[in-house]
């Protein structure tokens, strides 16, 4: 993880008009530059105070499945530049998705399923899964001014595998329909991985599992955190699991597939493309 760390430091020391040669693309790979996302734009007047990276799975343009939304081939910086990258972020996916993997079997023991009914192939044997380097500014968040590290929000897939460094910024809410709300920080662990709950697990568990409200306060101080996002197969339905409903306690929300819902949320937290032309 140090390596992944360091790697991801590297990249984000790189000059600006280096880093935007590998500007995100609409399949959602590469760099993602200061305010491209807005996580709360009803509370923010910027965007978001980082800069990232995505990194997927990597599927060669002459694959079939190149022509889904969020398959294609990732965008590498060169290796006369950054040698030594590629591998080290290739590596650290493919050992992320295992941990997801397991993850994924504990949760679905505690909703009293097969342990492996996520990780199956109609769930997970194609996920959408991607790495997101972060990089935030080293500027002192103002929360009544709308001024954020990142504004307040959840992921959006089943399951997010998040490590930090050692400085404090990440809050959570435990209770995202309170009002007010009630932020607390989250301890970096140095090591460890913060689990975040997605949206897509609240979906199917029918709010047994709420996803995590979180947001970033920057503190003055340079941050980096690694975000691994465990979405499923483009094509997966995402619906109430027969464990989690009942006639006293119906289904709450409408099945979605999961290429649809990533689609919809994405273009409402993102600057549209066509910006940086």
């Amino acid at each position: 993880m140090d390596e992944v760390f360091d790697q991801s430091k590297r990249f984000f020391d790189l000059p600006v008009e280096e880093k935007m040669k590998l500007l995100r693309n609409e399949k959602n790979r590469g760099y993602t530059p200061l305010f491209d996302q807005s996580l709360d734009p009803v509370n923010q007047i910027n965007g978001d105070y980082k800069e990232g990276f995505y990194i997927g799975i990597e599927v060669p343009e002459d694959d079939s499945d190149a022509e889904k939304p969020f398959y294609s081939p990732n965008l590498w910086p060169s290796v006369d530049i950054l040698p030594g990258w590629r591998e080290s972020m290739e590596k650290y996916h493919r050992e992320a998705l295992e941990v997801a993997r397991a993850v994924s079997r504990l949760i679905a023991l505690a909703l009293d399923l097969n342990s492996d009914f996520f990780d199956q192939y109609k769930m997970l044997g194609k996920p959408t899964a991607a790495i997101k380097l972060l990089h935030y500014q080293d500027r002192t968040s103002e929360p009544a001014k709308g001024i954020f590290g990142a504004g307040a929000h959840s992921d959006f897939g089943l399951i997010t595998l998040l490590a930090t460094d050692d400085n404090y910024g990440l809050q959570i809410c435990r209770d995202k329909d309170a009002k007010p709300r009630i932020w607390e920080y989250v301890p970096p662990l140095k090591g460890a991985f913060i689990v975040n709950l997605g949206d897509m697990l609240e979906r199917w568990s029918n709010c047994i599992f709420r996803s995590t409200l979180h947001q970033v306060l920057g503190n003055g101080q340079e941050r980096y955190s690694i975000a691994f996002f465990v979405e499923p197969n483009h094509d997966c339905i995402i619906e109430c699991l027969p464990t989690c409903q009942s006639e006293e306690n119906p289904p709450k929300f409408f099945p979605i597939k999961s290429q649809d819902y990533l689609l919809r949320r994405y273009k409402d937290t993102r600057v549209n493309l066509n910006l940086y032309k």
